[in-house]
């Protein structure tokens, strides 16, 4: 277990997130095709947070991704890697990763992508927001969050099914889709992992409902999220309609469930 980090500034100017009494943290980044982001990404989060780890897990990247993995982590004790042999979604990676870190006994285990859009530096927000959480989520449409560089189509699809899933699911929480997360390891083990079926995008919903109906807590705290400066996004119309047909069908599913229960109340 790397040294905790009391609070102060690092060397890179941005703030240092007291991190005592929180156990071993790892953040898992799911990759394929980021051999232009990963490095860069990893060593930023070094020198923002040094005492987190970083889990990367590879889906079979074509481009060297894996490779670049391994480089890091045969360098550095606070790297590791999951190598997959197929691209099967960000849910199963995500699924691979926390299945991973619970094995291998992490207190809290986040996720982050690989691209640059959630930034390390802000991490501090998440952990500090953590110790009173059992989930906490980097928001972008919470007071003080924000979004760069996105063309307002994708804003608006963002910012709407974000609205289409409070609406449909009953739940507060203004950014369920956000992928920029820290679970505490109690909040992974109630919510039932094995029982995810979701693969997708939609992936980040799911654990966010499921949390909520387990009773737990689920914070948000702002972050400005930025657009990816290099490589290809993984967003497509298709994947984002998808996700809503799944969400309809999870809404439409607890509606009947809400009816029903209402119904033989009244008998």
């Amino acid at each position: 277990m790397n040294p905790a980090v009391g609070p102060g500034a690092n060397t890179d100017g941005s703030p240092a997130a007291d991190t005592d009494g929180l156990g071993r943290i790892v953040m898992v980044v799911p990759t394929y095709n980021e051999a232009d982001n990963l490095a860069w990404i990893v060593g930023r989060l070094h020198r923002a947070q040094p005492e987190v780890d970083v889990l990367v897990v590879d889906d079979g990247s074509p481009d060297g991704t894996g490779a670049i993995a391994d480089s890091l982590a045969a360098d550095d004790p606070r790297v590791h890697v999951l190598h997959r042999t197929t691209k099967a979604g960000l849910g199963a990676a995500y699924l691979h990763g926390f299945g991973w870190a619970l094995e291998h006994g992490y207190d809290v285990i986040g996720e982050m992508d690989a691209d640059g859009s959630h930034q390390p530096e802000q991490l501090h927000r998440l952990l500090e927001a953590v110790r009173d959480a059992d989930l906490v989520i980097g928001s972008r449409y919470v007071s003080g969050g924000s979004v760069v560089n996105w063309p307002l189509s994708r804003q608006l699809l963002s910012r709407g099914g974000n609205l289409y899933v409070r609406l449909l699911l009953g739940i507060g929480v203004r950014d369920a889709t956000a992928g920029f997360r820290l679970f505490r390891r109690a909040t992974l083990e109630k919510i039932e992992l094995d029982q995810v079926r979701s693969v997708g995008y939609v992936f980040q919903t799911d654990l966010v409902t499921r949390t909520l109906r387990a009773g737990l807590t689920v914070r948000e705290v702002p972050i400005e999220f930025v657009e990816r400066e290099r490589g290809d996004s993984k967003m497509s119309g298709a994947v984002a309609t998808e996700s809503l047909k799944l969400i309809t069908r999870w809404g439409v599913s607890e509606r009947r469930t809400q009816v029903r229960r209402a119904l033989r109340g009244r008998r």
